[in-house]
């Protein structure tokens, strides 16, 4: 296990500077600037500001004053005063460029736990409508009850979150006028976005635990265990749950990717003040600190998500060799 921790330690910090780098290099190769608008600033004013967020230096410059540890001053070096722990590898975004005497670091904190709260609240949801409807499917294959489950499950893989958000602004906000369709503050705001964002990887975990299930309890040992007399509920519960898990939880961490970019279109529809409409907001406006302070928390968290998966799947299935998997 500490090997495989090991190893991962190191994937992280490669992954990591790469995702620094891309997002960097494709931020300013895109068109315009964070100081580009309709009402151009006067070419003093301008000038000012690019100084003030070294964007007046050579790209090499930027790029190594942007990754740290080094904060370097114009000539190229540690500057008088300068933090020598500085950076984005130090966990210090900068200033951002459009909300003016704010850090990026502040921005996060204010709205990174409002996407964790909701995606939290969506991958939760997922996990307890799909197993429920594939548990249900599987009790009872080829009833009317394993169709329907099936034909929905198809349809919320077909269907993306932003349609399904629509169709439930559309009855929640028109037809059934019950729910806020916009905003954050009480849980009730909460409700239809965690639905939009949960219902396709609700879809996905029923069909991945029927299938499973299914699987399992064709087994030797499940029929062992009916030819003792076990119950139903007992056989179910006991023995082959827990083979049914596997897919599912090895499923989990594509679904931690899926929710957290899924929840950038989110957030702007239902107009929650999260991360992803930072992040979108930042993309528009150019805001290269900002966007990349987003970019680099959701690469740690996908990836961090991804090693409690592999590390719990382990639990369910101790013949698994994290060793040879890592």
């Amino acid at each position: 296990m500490l090997r495989f921790l090991a190893r991962r330690a190191a994937w992280f910090a490669l992954t990591t500077w790469v995702v620094i780098t891309l997002a960097f290099f494709l931020l300013r190769a895109a068109p315009g600037g964070p100081f580009s608008s309709e009402r151009k600033l006067h070419p003093s004013v301008e000038a000012a500001l690019r100084e003030q967020y070294h964007l007046d230096w050579p790209l090499w410059k930027q790029y190594l004053h942007t990754l740290g540890p080094l904060n370097l001053d114009e000539r190229g070096w540690l500057g008088d005063g300068a933090d020598p722990f500085g950076g984005v590898l130090a966990g210090d975004f900068g200033p951002s460029m459009q909300h003016r005497d704010v850090s990026v670091n502040d921005v996060l904190a204010s709205s990174l736990p409002i996407s964790i709260t909701l995606g939290s609240l969506a991958l939760a949801l997922a996990l307890v409508l799909g197993l429920s409807a594939g548990v249900a499917s599987a009790h009872s294959p080829g009833s009317k009850l394993d169709q329907s489950v099936r034909a929905l499950a198809t349809g919320g893989l077909v269907l993306p979150n932003f349609v399904l958000a629509s169709l439930l602004v559309l009855v929640f906000a028109f037809w059934i006028p019950v729910l806020p369709v916009a905003g954050f503050g009480t849980p009730r705001h909460l409700v239809l976005p965690s639905l939009a964002l949960a219902l396709p990887f609700a879809a996905y975990i029923a069909r991945l635990s029927r299938a499973g299930l299914l699987e399992t309890l064709s087994k030797d040992y499940i029929r062992t265990a009916r030819a003792k007399g076990a119950s139903r509920a007992r056989i179910l519960w006991k023995h082959a749950m827990r083979g049914a898990l596997a897919p599912v939880v090895s499923y989990l961490g594509p679904a931690a990717a899926g929710v957290l970019t899924g929840s950038l279109v989110i957030e702007r529809i239902f107009a929650i003040p999260g991360a992803g409409t930072h992040f979108i907001a930042s993309a528009l406006n150019r805001d290269y600190t900002l966007a990349m302070g987003v970019t680099v928390v959701y690469a740690v968290l996908v990836f961090g998500f991804n090693t409690l998966v592999d590390v719990a799947y382990t639990l369910l299935d101790p013949r698994l060799d994290l060793e040879q998997e890592a």
